[in-house]
Formats: structure tokens, C-alpha cells, sequence
């Protein structure tokens, strides 16, 4: 598996030396191209024969390599246009992208794809296009992303996913999806009962924290039986689908986490018991973790693996396994350290004698001062050979830890852009982080990066960012902030004679707000509304959850919204374009919270005079109210900002059981308000969404602001506990709301491109 950076001239050498014969598009052609082909008949079915793929056989170590030219002979008949000729599944899929967006001017976005509005003839290439990956892999995911933003998707949402994250270029994605009907197979195998493991688990919302390891048990009841075996399902479509769209998918393994009562069923076996995570309380917590050196860590684990392939066939040799999320081991000794990764990796090898470790370095970060670089040599050390893990350097365009561990001592390891926490929708943004800085971690001598890619906590907005960096695995320079953002703009908004100002806008926006260089503030920017309400502590925060705005909203998001306006006042057929809909609504909605920091600052000063009265107070929150009807209106005009669409698709899985439910519904409320039975992660996965805002953040101040009224006029101190247990009482009652009884908040009748208006004149 060890992956060479091969110079781009040797690997077109590689290429052009091959000799090439293109099959005819029929159920005869190479089954192992077959999923291109469908993939051209979902997104472009109007050329559903237009393009043919030719998968050359060739050096497996070469990086992914494709040539784009116009078919020159109709000897098959089969009436293609378009050859693509490529070294990887993955790399005829890029090769198709690039036709399609560079020659095509379309594109796919996570609101949907546009490539069938691609003209009619089909541009012609010209001269033919080769290109190669700068990297072996392009990765996607984070464990967490699977329940921030997929934890309720249908088949129908993973489609579309996995249909950009292929024509993208991503060749090695993660793939948690119905791991805990495996995980409950072993449990059972192995004596425990289904009363044990059932106590372990945790709800839909919150299993990547189950499966790190940090949280076990669920506060809203068991996870019913009907979900893990759905999900099972699911992903027996999932795991073909990517394998046929070239990719190798990260598949799970035995991680070591257990139930409680595994100890006592076997009472010899080297268990430990977890430090306790997020505040959570000991029921909740301190899960019990096996070490890996006693034998029965590599039964289970071959057990699992087992069962696993069995399922979904041997299609990877990649498991994904962190044992130390926000969790430090048992003991600092660099002995210790080794034993566990020797032997959790012996137990991989034993059940896969090609197995390749795969962990998230977030750890590396997040628990520097444990992680010092004797025990992550130590760690690291532990696992034979450099090219038996790949460590995911997890927010390399803010904190990147990879220089500080000497390229991780050897081990292979991928460049990847974190930028998103909780699935926050801040607009922000390093471009040139995400697209000089991977280029130079390529270049120290005795570098053993590997790979570049995403791993956002959620997927909300700043597609800007995120494309931009797979777009930079396929050039060996640095890529050009302006003529990027030129081309991404045109076929974001696909339409003829697309107006200037829709450019400029976002040329702008990119210069500054996507042009952060505050490096106390590299995420996305969480707005103060969402936070719960209180005195001071709010504005200005930095670091992961930052609340700092690095930017003037008046030279930056003003001008840009107001651009936008104008190029839809210039073109009837840009309004209708759903991308730029989108936009509109997204660009707005941040002016507004913007603005909501000074009318919160203004209630404040005015609540902290010695001289002001209760009147005061209440005249001050009069705009503050006001502002957050007005984000709601907006919100509610777009599907994409909506709580509905979200809740939705947590109670579609129920089919029609209303236990079941109701005890998705709680799970989905839960995890984007209090994030615990008692707010234990509060807000940490908050959104601006069209029914959240006015069903959930009005109350909380409206609960606030009565608050300091009532203190002001009885003339009491303020209690910052009182204010906190208040908006605890709110968060409760929400969360166990049913969309049944005024908890589902379906849209708005109002027209994005009339409230946006009116919305830019009245905050501008």
C-alpha cells in the first residue's frame, strides 16, 4: 500500500506509453466501469452515449491519471463524443469532471446537481487534456460528519454525496454506516445479551461518540433494533455504490469499547475504565475499553472483520480505529503506548493479513500536552512499517501537526481541512491555506504525506472552500484565488450572460471573509444567537468555536449581497437558478446575525447603566426581537435552512412507528440544542434555521430579556445560574416537543428574492 509521489511528467509518461482500446458502451463493456456509465445516465441521461471510458492497466503506485479527447473514430458505433481514458475508476470519473465543468461550464453542488443542463451539441475538448493527482489519495470524512450531517440520510441523499464526492475526485471515504449491526453480532457471539449491548449503545444523533468511545447508553431510551437493522441495509447499497464509482471505502473495525457488563462476563480480561467526557455523567461515560494485548481483542476483532466482509465482500483493506478521542490512555508510558498499537494492529492483521490502520490525529491536537512527541513516537512506533497506517493530520489549515511529529516519524498521512465544527454556518475561510499550504507539506525531503482531504464535523455551506482543496490534489501549483473564484462563480450560477456583479460579489467575498488570516479564528464563525443567552462571554470568542468576526460586515458581506441583487435585477434567468437562491438566503442570513451582535451589545450597555429602568431595557430589546423574526422569515423561504427538512428526515425512518418516532425526533432536536440529557455539550451543533430560530433561540430570549427587566424593576442582581437553569427549562421542553403539536415548522409562502431584498435595505 505505499503510496509514491510520482512526478506529474513521469506519470503522464506512464500513461501515453499504455496501449488503449475503448469497449463499446453496452452490458458488455468492463464491469468495473459500469458505474460510470450510470453515473452518466443519472446526472447527464441526454448523453447518456455520449462519453466512453477506457480503464488502462498499468502500475498500481502511479497516482491517478486521466486524458479528456474528442472521439475520433464511430467504428463501435456506439456514437460517443467524449473519450476518457484513465489509470483509476477514479481518475476517468475526475476526468469526467473536468469535461463537464471546464468544457461544460456545470456543475454539482450539495443542493443538487446541474450537469444536465449541460449544451446540446457537446463542447468539443481541442487539443486533448492529461492530468495526474499531486496525491495517491483524496479522502472524505470525519467520523463525526456521520452524525452532524448524515445521521438521517435516505438513500436518495447519499446518491447525490457520493456522486460529487466521485466526479471530485475523492478515492477513500469513510464508511460508518451500519456498523452497530456488526458490533451487536460479535456482542452476541461472544455471550453477551442483547439487554447488555442494547445499555451501550447510543442514539442515532450521537453514535460517533459511541463509537469513539466517549459516550455509552442512550437518555432518550434504546435504540430500537428496527434502526440498526435499517441502517445495515443502507449501507449494504452504500459500500457497492462507492466501490463502483472508484472509490476504496475506510471501513470500520473492533475498536475495543465495551459494555460494562463485559468485565464481569469475563472477569480476567484486561479491562479499563475511560475517563469521563464532555461533562457527561458517569452513566453516560466512562466507557470500559479493552486493551488490545489481552486475546480476546483479537478474537472479537477477527470476529468483526469477519462478519463484516462477509456482508459487504472484500473490497477494502482500510478500517478506520481511534481508541484515544478526547479520552487519554490508561497510562503515559511509552511501553504501555507501544503494547496497544502493536497489538491493536497484530489483531487487524491477524483478521486481514493486508490491513492498513487508519486514524483520525485529532488527538495529537486536542490532548497536546498528553501527546508529547516521545509517546506518539512511542504510539506510532508500535505498528510495523510506515506504510501500515495512514494518520489523518485532521485540521491541517489551522493546527497542523504534522511538522511538530516529523511528518508522524515516518508513518503515511493526509493534509485535510477540519474548518467546520458541530455543522456551524458561519462564512469563513483560508484560501490560501487550503491551497499553497498542502502544496508545500509535499515538498520537505523524506515527507510522507500522502493525500489531501475534507474533514469537516458537518456539511452546511462554504462549498467554496471545500471544493477548492480537491480541486488542488489535481495541480502541482498553487491555485490562483481570482481565476478560481471567476470559473467556480460561473458555473455556480449557470446561466447565460451571468452579470459581472455576481462575479464581483464573490470575488470580494473570497478576498476577505474566505481570506482569514486571524489565526485565532480558523472555523467556521458561530453567531452569538444561537448561544444561550447571558450577560457577557459571548461576543469575541476564539479558537474552535469562534464567535470572533474577523471581518467589517460593512466592506465585505454588505457590498457582496448588495452585488448579488443586482445581477439578479440584471438577468430574469439567474434568479430561478436554485444555487444562487441559496446564496442569497445564506449571505443574508449572515448580515443578520452580524447585526445582532451590536443590538446585543446595545441591550447590555444599556441594562449595565446605573440609571436605566426597566422601560430602557425593554425598548433596547425591541430590535433585538425583531431581528430574529426577520432571520426566521428569511430562513424559512429556502428548504436548505429549514428544521423541518431536518426533523423530517429523522421521523422517515421511523415507517410509520410512532414510538419510534417520537424517539428519532428527540434525538434529532436534542443533539442541535442541548447536545445531552442536560445541556452537557449546549449548543455546540446549533443552527440558523427556519423554525429553530423562532420556535427555540426567540424563546430563549425573549426568556432572557424578561429576565433583566424583572431585575431591573424588582431591582435584584443578576444570577447567572438563574439564567442558565431558565434557558435549561426551555431547552427540555423543546427537545421533547413532537412535530405533531406545533413542533414542525414546514416553510414560508414568501419568495426568497422579495424578503432578501427587503432584508439588504433594512440591515445594509
Amino acid at each position: 500500500m505505499k503510496a509514491l509521489i510520482v512526478p506529474l511528467a513521469v506519470a503522464l509518461a506512464t500513461l501515453g506509453n499504455l496501449s488503449l482500446a475503448f469497449p463499446t458502451h453496452s452490458a458488455s463493456h468492463n464491469a468495473s466501469i459500469e458505474g460510470l456509465y450510470d453515473l452518466v445516465s443519472r446526472r447527464i441521461p441526454q448523453h447518456a452515449g455520449a462519453f466512453r471510458f477506457a480503464l488502462t492497466p498499468g502500475n498500481t503506485t502511479a497516482l491517478d491519471t486521466f486524458t479528456l479527447r474528442d472521439t475520433t473514430s464511430q467504428d463501435d458505433g456506439c456514437g460517443a463524443k467524449i473519450d476518457i481514458e484513465c489509470n483509476s475508476i477514479s481518475a476517468c470519473a475526475r476526468g469526467l469532471y473536468t469535461y463537464v465543468t471546464e468544457f461544460g461550464g456545470v456543475d454539482i453542488w450539495w443542493t443538487g446537481s446541474r450537469l444536465d443542463q449541460i449544451a446540446d451539441p457537446l463542447p468539443s475538448v481541442g487539443t486533448p487534456v492529461t492530468r495526474s493527482s499531486v496525491v495517491r489519495y483524496r479522502y472524505f470524512f470525519n467520523t463525526v460528519t456521520f452524525s452532524y450531517t448524515t445521521a438521517f440520510y435516505a438513500f436518495e441523499d447519499w446518491e447525490l454525496l457520493l456522486d460529487w464526492m466521485a466526479l471530485r475526485g475523492i478515492n477513500l471515504p469513510l464508511a460508518w454506516v451500519g456498523y452497530e449491526y456488526i458490533l451487536v453480532e460479535v456482542f452476541l457471539e461472544a455471550g453477551l445479551s442483547e439487554a447488555d449491548i442494547a445499555g451501550f449503545l447510543s442514539g442515532p444523533a450521537f453514535q460517533a461518540w459511541n463509537r469513539f468511545g466517549n459516550i455509552q447508553g442512550s437518555w432518550m431510551g434504546e435504540l430500537p433494533r428496527q434502526w440498526i437493522d435499517d441502517q445495515f441495509t443502507l449501507q449494504k447499497k452504500l459500500v457497492p455504490r462507492m466501490v463502483e464509482l472508484g472509490m476504496t471505502p475506510v471501513l470500520p473495525s473492533f475498536t475495543g469499547f465495551v459494555p460494562r457488563t463485559f468485565a464481569t462476563l469475563y472477569p480476567n480480561a484486561s479491562v479499563v475504565v475511560g475517563g469521563q467526557w464532555g461533562g457527561f455523567p458517569p452513566i453516560y461515560t466512562n466507557d470500559s475499553f479493552l486493551e488490545p494485548f489481552d486475546p480476546l481483542f483479537a478474537t472479537l476483532q477477527k470476529s468483526f472483520i469477519d462478519k463484516q466482509s462477509a456482508a459487504y465482500g472484500n473490497v477494502s483493506h482500510i478500517y478506520t480505529l481511534d481508541q484515544y478521542n478526547e479520552n487519554n490512555p490508561y497510562s503515559g508510558s511509552s511501553s504501555y503506548l507501544a503494547n496497544i498499537s502493536s497489538a491493536t494492529f497484530a489483531s487487524l492483521k491477524s483478521a486481514d493479513p493486508q490491513a492498513v490502520w487508519l486514524m483520525q490525529g485529532w488527538l495529537f491536537f486536542s490532548s497536546e500536552t498528553f501527546w508529547t512527541n516521545e509517546r506518539v513516537q512511542a504510539y506510532l512506533g508500535g505498528v510495523p512499517g510506515n506504510d501500515s497506517m495512514i494518520i489523518l493530520d485532521l485540521y491541517s489549515e489551522a493546527h497542523p501537526q504534522w511538522q511538530r511529529l516529523s511528518s508522524y516519524f515516518g508513518k503515511q498521512w493526509i493534509w485535510c481541512e477540519l474548518h467546520d465544527f458541530g455543522g456551524n454556518q458561519g462564512m469563513e475561510g483560508n484560501f490560501i491555506n487550503v491551497t499553497a499550504a498542502p502544496i508545500e507539506a509535499l515538498l520537505p525531503p523524506g515527507s510522507t504525506m500522502v493525500g489531501m482531504g475534507l474533514t469537516p464535523e458537518g456539511l452546511e455551506g462554504n462549498e467554496l472552500v471545500y471544493d477548492v482543496l480537491l480541486d488542488q490534489a489535481w495541480s502541482s501549483d498553487a491555485l490562483d484565488r481570482a481565476a478560481y473564484v471567476t470559473a467556480w462563480t460561473s458555473r455556480r450560477y449557470y446561466t447565460p450572460d451571468l452579470p459581472s456583479a455576481a462575479v464581483d460579489a464573490w470575488q470580494l467575498l473570497s478576498s476577505t471573509v474566505y481570506s482569514n488570516t486571524d489565526p485565532s479564528s480558523q472555523a467556521t464563525v458561530k453567531s452569538i444567537l444561537e448561544l444561550e443567552p447571558a450577560l457577557s462571554g459571548l461576543v469575541n470568542r476564539t479558537e474552535v468555536l469562534p464567535t470572533l468576526l474577523f471581518y467589517d460586515t460593512n466592506t465585505t458581506v454588505v457590498p457582496a449581497l448588495k452585488m448579488l441583487i443586482e445581477a439578479g435585477h440584471k438577468s430574469e434567468g439567474l434568479i430561478s437558478v436554485l444555487e444562487y437562491q441559496y446564496d442569497l438566503v445564506d449571505i443574508t442570513r449572515q448580515l443578520l446575525v452580524n447585526r445582532f451582535i451590536d443590538i446585543y451589545q446595545s441591550l447590555i450597555t444599556v441594562y449595565n447603566s446605573s440609571t436605566s429602568t426597566e422601560d430602557d431595557v425593554s425598548r433596547a430589546a425591541k430590535s433585538l426581537r425583531q431581528l430574529i423574526s426577520d432571520l426566521d422569515r428569511v430562513l424559512l423561504t429556502n428548504s436548505h435552512f429549514s428544521l423541518a427538512k431536518w426533523i423530517g428526515a429523522a421521523e422517515a425512518w421511523s415507517r410509520g412507528n410512532a414510538a419510534i418516532s417520537s424517539y428519532l425526533e428527540y434525538n434529532a432536536r436534542n443533539q442541535i440544542t442541548l447536545w445531552g440529557p442536560t445541556g452537557e455539550i449546549n449548543d455546540y451543533a446549533s443552527k440558523q434555521w427556519g423554525g429553530l430560530v423562532s420556535g427555540y433561540y426567540a424563546r430563549r430570549w425573549e426568556a432572557f430579556v424578561q429576565y433583566l427587566v424583572e431585575t431591573k424593576k424588582n431591582g435584584t442582581s443578576y444570577n447567572a445560574t438563574t439564567v442558565s437553569d431558565i434557558m435549561l427549562g426551555i431547552g427540555e421542553e423543546w427537545d421533547k416537543q413532537l412535530s405533531d403539536s406545533g413542533g414542525a415548522y414546514l416553510g414560508s409562502t414568501d419568495n426568497s428574492w422579495d424578503v432578501v431584498q427587503q432584508m439588504a435595505a433594512k440591515y445594509s
